[in-house]
């Protein structure tokens, strides 16, 4: 199946010369969840308002389900709906009201009984009538959300969209992102939390500096990148690794009393084995052992950073 999102050389230059985007190529599949991770002033937001038509780009191309986003704009932007950072809407108008003229925009005949619905989601029906000005940051951000989805498009793009708000929208946003992906809705999101990215995404890609460093499927980047530690507790303190272990390249830590080891998803099958092998013929005991691994936060912060000092 060809993506619904096809980006090929995409670049953005100022008039001071200042390159937000450098060449980024990047398909995204039909009904997938891809995470857009970077630091600030990576490029997260120029390509998504690219690819939404806020921004021009100075190069390459983007289509959305084959449309091209500027010979075709009308079609291409009818499919896509965006949650921006900033709040941005009309703060004398009411809820229902603005959710309804934002599907009218899109060219949607009027839908009451969805407009309802979309609403009850949200837990913005009780404040239909209210107005936007009346409303706490956080329905604020509920209203943006229900814009965003008012003409029902097939891509959702939401631009840091729980940042800032309420533990309770962050839960009700992702639950209704939960069930958008599995009526078929292909969501692209930028997020600072990234513990929600290693829970929904099903790939990641990360930006900086313009560029797009990796793109992978989050199960295969935690197995290339992750880190694993096996900690062991030892029955006797030791003062110096004995060089029959020097083959793992262990660490002594708590005043002798444990051991680290570290490994990859590739050592993992075949590293504890043989050393627990080599420490049982040595006599080495140890009372207990505990692994742990490195989280999509700690794989993320280890790329930015190899890349800023490269």
């Amino acid at each position: 199946m060809p993506p619904i999102i096809s980006i090929s050389g995409l670049e953005k230059r100022y008039a001071s010369g200042f390159r937000a985007l450098k060449g980024v190529s990047l398909d995204i599949g039909r009904g997938e969840i891809f995470a857009l991770l970077g630091p600030n002033g990576a490029g997260k937001t120029t390509l998504i308002s690219i690819v939404c038509g806020l921004v021009n780009a100075s190069g390459g191309t983007v289509r959305i389900d084959g449309h091209d986003i500027v010979r075709d704009y009308r079609a291409a932007r009818s499919m896509i709906g965006l949650v921006p950072q900033e709040l941005h809407t009309d703060a004398f108008e009411s809820v229902r009201a603005t959710v309804s003229f934002s599907r009218g925009l899109f060219g949607r005949a009027p839908n009451p009984t969805f407009i309802e619905k979309l609403l009850r989601d949200l837990s913005l029906w009780d404040k239909r009538d209210t107005k936007i000005k009346e409303l706490s940051g956080g329905m604020k951000r509920r209203v943006m959300i229900a814009k965003a989805l008012s003409h029902e498009p097939d891509i959702l793009f939401l631009d840091e969209p729980t940042a800032g708000v309420d533990v309770e929208l962050r839960r009700d946003m992702w639950e209704l992102v939960g069930r958008l992906r599995d009526s078929g809705v292909t969501i692209i999101l930028t997020t600072h939390y990234i513990e929600e990215a290693e829970e929904m995404a099903d790939r990641v890609g990360v930006i900086s500096q313009g560029e797009l460093i990796l793109v992978e499927g989050k199960t295969d980047l935690m197995q290339k990148l992750g880190r694993k530690e096996l900690t062991l507790h030892l029955v006797e303190p030791m003062t110096a690794v004995p060089p029959e272990l020097a083959d793992w390249k262990l660490e002594i830590e708590d005043g002798g009393h444990q051991l680290r080891y570290r490994f990859d998803a590739k050592a993992e099958r075949t590293g504890i084995p043989s050393l627990l092998a080599r420490m049982r013929d040595l006599n080495i005991g140890f009372t207990d052992l505990n692994t742990s691994q490195s989280s999509l936060e700690d794989i993320f912060v280890s790329l930015v950073s190899d890349r800023r000092t490269a």
